[in-house]
């Protein structure tokens, strides 16, 4: 069994009223050197709930956890950090329109099926 930790991402429309929906999952586990994010856009709920919102750039946000995940140059500075300062830097609390939960640890024997499972289970 390996200890890993996840979050939650969350699409914050407007951050002064603190409502959110659910997109993704952010995990990552040590023992594994396993830094993973799996997310949607669900566009019309988000329009239903935010008709002004900028698809385009809360899109172009969940893609940059993504690259930073992968760890390439495409990252940028944060994406060249080693895996679990990336991480720490992707769940730090923050003020804008896609923001993190806080962290929460488990157990798992396969990082990429437990980051499935929490999917499936928080976000769909």
């Amino acid at each position: 069994m390996h200890l890993f930790e996840y979050a939650v991402l969350r699409v914050v429309p407007r951050v002064e009223r603190e409502e959110f929906l659910n997109v993704g999952v952010i995990l990552y586990c040590r023992s594994l050197g396993f830094l993973q994010t799996q997310f949607v856009l669900p566009e019309a709920r988000l329009l239903a709930f935010a008709p002004d919102l900028d698809l385009v750039e809360v899109t172009a946000r969940l893609q940059a956890f993504e690259r930073i995940c992968q760890g390439r140059a495409t990252g940028g500075t944060i994406g060249q950090l080693p895996v679990a300062e990336r991480f720490r830097w992707l769940t730090a609390t923050r003020s804008t329109i896609v923001q993190t939960s806080p962290v929460h640890p488990g157990r798992c024997t396969d990082a990429a099926e437990t980051l499935a499972r929490l999917y499936t289970q928080l976000v769909q």
